[in-house]
């Protein structure tokens, strides 16, 4: 597998990582530990070298496996975990970046996962009680003791991000990113790029959505998150069916399928982007190490992909099935027909999903873009 840099700094990890949470919890009852350790290991082994966890996973579970399963690679790997996010004596989750607080937490951190320093520490969402200069100042502190590599934020605006770079430079951000929550084009990633800051899309899958494996009929058991994801009602998994459609049709075409359409995808954004696309299982692990991202690093169709006068007022689901056209004949040459279809859209309206269909897409796409919803990265 091909290594990125996240942004200026020194830190090289595979183009793709491995989340780790939905190993600990959130989709259902956690797999079995030990096939856990073994599905990490095998990663490893398929050449990934950044793993992503956090203290409240679990809470706690999930670093002291992946600490477990890393140990004996240890100095091949790297690992990001996060601070900052904990619970309350009634189970509420809370923000808590106190600077005794974060001191505390890396101690726990460092001993569940087996090591004496960590590569990338992440605020896991920015506190609005504490000032984030406190927060950078901190580890700023912990990186001159050799406890901390490098320090990162998850979820945090571009101003917030600004006001930490300059008390402690921030190696990496992360924060959700896919073909259907585009919200940190607007202004999150220009000002990673003029920082020179590394960004790890999470959710780059769309929490399962654009592998194609679920549709408006899918239920999945009581303890999945996903039942609160205004996302996943049955209306909004119809109306969003659109996109998983375009990408399957990219994907048959390609002898690939739509969940490698979509990180082909991601990883053409930018160079200094790394994907962190979580599983449990083996075959889709594989699955998404056959990426091919080879063709990937060759190229950089940002600027090709960005948006142009007029295009927000067009159906969402239109722009996203010519992007990911384009996308896709920019990687793969001969994909003839999807070059055509880029360069003319007036010549592939063989593809283009019905009127209706369209404008549902579109309403339920331009509501979700005012308001994320909390979930549990």
């Amino acid at each position: 597998m091909q290594k990125r840099k996240l942004g200026k700094s020194n830190l090289e990890v595979s183009a793709l990582g491995l989340g780790c949470m939905g190993m600990s919890q959130s989709y259902g009852l956690p797999p079995d530990k030990q096939a856990m350790i073994s599905l990490i290991r095998t990663a490893v082994e398929r050449g990934v070298t950044f793993f992503d966890t956090a203290e409240i996973y679990g809470p706690y579970t999930n670093e002291q496996l992946v600490g477990e399963a890393l140990a004996p690679v240890r100095a091949q790997v790297v690992i990001a975990t996060k601070f900052g996010v904990g619970r309350d004596a009634g189970g509420q989750q809370l923000q808590d970046s106190r600077p005794e607080r974060i001191k505390q937490s890396i101690e726990g951190s460092l001993k569940r996962l087996r090591t004496d320093v960590l590569d990338l520490y992440y605020q896991h969402r920015v506190d609005p009680n504490v000032p984030i200069e406190d927060v950078a100042g901190t580890v700023k502190e912990l990186i001159a003791q050799g406890k901390v590599k490098h320090f990162g934020m998850s979820e945090a605006g571009a101003r917030t991000i600004r006001r930490a770079h300059a008390v402690q430079p921030v190696t990496a951000v992360q924060s959700e990113y896919s073909l259907w929550w585009r919200r940190p084009e607007e202004e999150l990633l220009p000002a990673l790029e003029e920082l020179g800051i590394g960004f790890v899309p999470f959710s780059p899958l769309g929490k399962g959505f654009l592998t194609g494996t679920i549709d408006e009929k899918t239920t999945f058991v009581s303890s999945d998150f996903r039942n609160i994801v205004p996302r996943f009602t049955p209306e909004a998994r119809r109306a969003n069916q659109t996109i998983v459609d375009v990408l399957r049709r990219i994907a048959e075409k390609k002898r690939a399928t739509p969940a490698q359409i979509a990180l082909a995808w991601l990883l053409a954004q930018k160079p200094w982007m790394v994907p962190i696309p979580g599983t449990t299982k083996l075959a889709r692990l594989e699955e998404n190490m056959r990426n091919r991202n080879r063709r990937l690093a060759d190229h950089n169709p940002g600027r090709a992909l960005s948006r142009t006068p007029g295009e927000k007022d067009r159906p969402l689901s239109d722009l996203y099935r010519r992007r990911v056209i384009f996308c896709a004949s920019f990687f793969f040459p001969f994909f003839s027909q999807g070059r055509r279809a880029a360069c003319h859209p007036e010549r592939a309206r063989d593809t283009r999903p019905s009127e209706g269909s369209a404008r549902s897409g579109a309403r339920t796409l331009r509501r979700e873009s005012r308001k994320k919803e909390t979930d549990p990265c």
